[in-house]
């Protein structure tokens, strides 16, 4: 949520410092003749902006669907694994459930003490495969985010955009489907992650 509405805030400062921009440079003003240079100006760089739409990159770019595999396969492991620690817990508690009346008072410390060293080695395992897995989540997150970034930079080489946005619905009220560019970034991206 604070992330949206930074970048909504920063979007905004963006609209009005280009109407600032634009009313302030679209009077003219009259200069002395002998003041002016006609080689020493720079030309004047035009203003476009692009996007694309961040859901259909992602339903449709190979490498987004591959890491949602991976991501899905890495958390059935998980799954499995914490399944399968889980069961042998139980089958011990059963089994020392089944002993309770014949064991001493020892003994039933023991298997106290026991059951609880292996809950606490359960916690342990989950808290470990769930930073593994937040790891794993955020390293495959950063290879698309930086493939896009990449692919963008090239695309942008002969189009002069000065922004590339990522359309996502709720943080844009309105978009001209002039600009819109999801369908080259999505086709771009694929012939290029088709090739690797």
């Amino acid at each position: 949520m604070n992330r949206g509405l930074l970048l909504l805030n920063v979007v905004l400062l963006v609209l009005v410092g280009m109407l600032f921009y634009l009313h302030f440079s679209s009077g003219k003003k009259e200069t002395p003749k002998a003041a002016v240079s006609t080689d020493a100006a720079p030309a004047a760089k035009e203003f476009r902006i692009a996007y694309f739409e961040m859901d259909s990159l992602e339903a449709s770019f190979s490498m987004v669907k591959d890491v949602k595999g991976e991501l899905a396969r890495k958390e059935e492991a998980i799954n499995t694994e914490l399944a399968r620690l889980e069961k042998t817990y139980r089958d011990k508690a059963a089994q020392y459930q089944g002993q309770a009346a014949t064991m001493s008072q020892v003994q039933s410390e023991m298997a106290t003490r026991d059951m609880m060293q292996m809950q606490q080695n359960m916690q342990n395992r989950k808290a470990a495969l769930d930073q593994e897995y937040q790891d794993f989540y955020m390293r495959k997150m950063r290879d698309v985010k930086t493939r896009i970034e990449d692919y963008l930079k090239t695309y942008n080489n002969n189009k002069n955009y000065s922004y590339i946005f990522a359309y996502e619905p709720g943080l844009f009220y309105f978009r001209d489907t002039a600009y819109n560019i999801t369908d080259d970034v999505v086709r771009g991206l694929n012939a290029g992650y088709s090739k690797k």
